[in-house]
């Protein structure tokens, strides 16, 4: 017992962590994180064997060295597993895991090797007399070492790759939990006798679930995005539309951004969060007709110039509404996206557009895209003031429109998604 103390506290935090979180998880109705539920599985047993292991090598003279052997084994391969979900978790939260399970192999390799080095190397594990306890030493240990570093290196490098499209609180909660592993790391490795490796996991656990896993904010989340699809619902059925227009616009988003992952253009700048807040945003992009006159939105005829002028004010004035009413928000990167969707979804490749007239790559990427969804589903649909254009015209216009109203290759992007965009549109055509 007095040679793994540390490790039965370490449990006692790992086992009460999972325990709310199974709880809060199943009461709140909340899809949980696949990676972060495999760490939770892993890194409790990872600990119960660094306290056995803890143990077993001090009594040399009574376990075999056979099961002392097979203990270690079973705890450095526990632990190469906590360091690889760390990492995939890591991956997943930044710019998304691979769909391609070929992919997701690649990115376990280095995680591969170190499990098959580990092996290969186990039988030279030896184990060294210290002042206050014993410890095991070998290539193996080194092996755990080093896949920590290089592990947590390549997170490193992604993070400040991606640290503009990263949302703030995440990028400083990723750097903070690296810099206090690699200190356990450290004292670990400088104090051998220290036997601190239970930490590691430990602190995988509890910082993730405080920082990104916790059940309560992970559901007040959802009921944000929610309240923001009821708000920008509300608005759009001003104009007798069934809020189909606002789905519709964000599924079409969605598809051009999940194309744009294929084109290294665009792919330091697609992390997960950019794409999370654009898509979160696109329903707020014509917010800004809450202010327009009613028998400005919903006449069934063309407007006169005068009643245009008062329409095009929606586009500055969803982007000021945005800002007060996100005055407060603890997501910045969220709150300039959605303003910027709004105000500048208008705005067109030649500077013909408004509210300010911006042109090309001044327009922001996402008021790009939100420009060209918002136009394919505002032709495609049918409005108060005409029917639904047929779906070859609707193409035809957003092709035409390419360095002109859209960027040329956002446009060139949706037209490679047409198949996509196509099944969309058949299978929303009723809404």
């Amino acid at each position: 017992m007095q040679y793994c103390k540390l490790q039965i506290g370490c449990l006692v935090i790992v086992l009460y962590i999972v325990c709310v979180y199974v709880k809060e998880t199943l009461k709140r109705n909340i899809s949980c994180h696949p990676v972060y539920d495999m760490l939770l599985a892993i890194c409790p047993w990872a600990i119960v064997f660094d306290g056995i292991t803890a143990c077993s090598v001090n009594y040399l003279h009574i376990v075999p060295a056979g099961v002392n052997l097979f203990l270690h084994g079973v705890f450095f391969l526990l632990m190469v597993a906590v360091i690889a979900c760390t990492y995939l978790y890591m991956i997943d939260i930044t710019v998304g895991l691979p769909k391609k399970k070929r992919k997701t192999v690649c990115l376990l390799a280095p995680a591969i090797l170190s499990a098959a080095f580990v092996l290969l190397f186990l039988n030279q594990t030896y184990y060294v007399h210290g002042k206050t306890t014993n410890y095991s030493m070998g290539i193996s240990v080194v092996i755990c070492y080093v896949s920590l570093l290089i592990h947590f290196a390549m997170i490193f490098i992604l993070v400040i790759m991606r640290r503009h499209t990263i949302e703030k609180r995440k990028f400083v909660s990723i750097l903070w939990f690296m810099a206090i592993s690699l200190v356990v790391l450290l004292v670990q490795t400088l104090y051998r006798e220290s036997l601190v490796s239970s930490i590691y996991p430990t602190l995988v656990i509890l910082g993730l679930y405080i920082n990104l896993e916790d059940p309560n904010i992970r559901r007040l989340q959802q009921y944000n995005a929610e309240t923001v699809m009821g708000f920008a619902t509300l608005v759009e059925n001003r104009d007798h539309s069934t809020g189909g227009h606002i789905k519709r616009t964000k599924s079409y988003v969605g598809i051009i951004m999940q194309e744009m992952k294929k084109d290294p253009k665009y792919r330091m700048i697609l992390t997960k969060d950019y794409e999370k807040n654009v898509l979160d945003a696109a329903p707020m992009h014509d917010i800004g007709k809450i202010a327009t006159p009613d028998h400005i939105l919903q006449k069934p005829g063309k407007l006169t110039d005068e009643e245009y002028a008062i329409m095009k004010e929606h586009a500055a004035k969803g982007g000021e509404i945005i800002k007060e009413t996100f005055s407060y928000a603890d997501n910045p990167a969220y709150q300039q996206i959605a303003y910027e969707v709004a105000r500048y979804h208008h705005e067109k490749w030649n500077g013909q557009g408004y509210p300010e007239g911006l042109q090309e790559e001044e327009i922001p990427l996402h008021a790009r895209i939100m420009a060209i969804a918002d136009v394919f589903d505002a032709v495609s649909a049918k409005r108060c003031y005409r029917d639904a254009m047929p779906l070859e015209k609707c193409f035809s216009i957003i092709e035409e429109g390419a360095g002109r109203d859209f960027d040329p290759d956002l446009v060139a992007i949706f037209m490679h998604a047409r198949d996509q965009v196509e099944a969309l549109y058949h299978e929303t055509a009723a809404e």
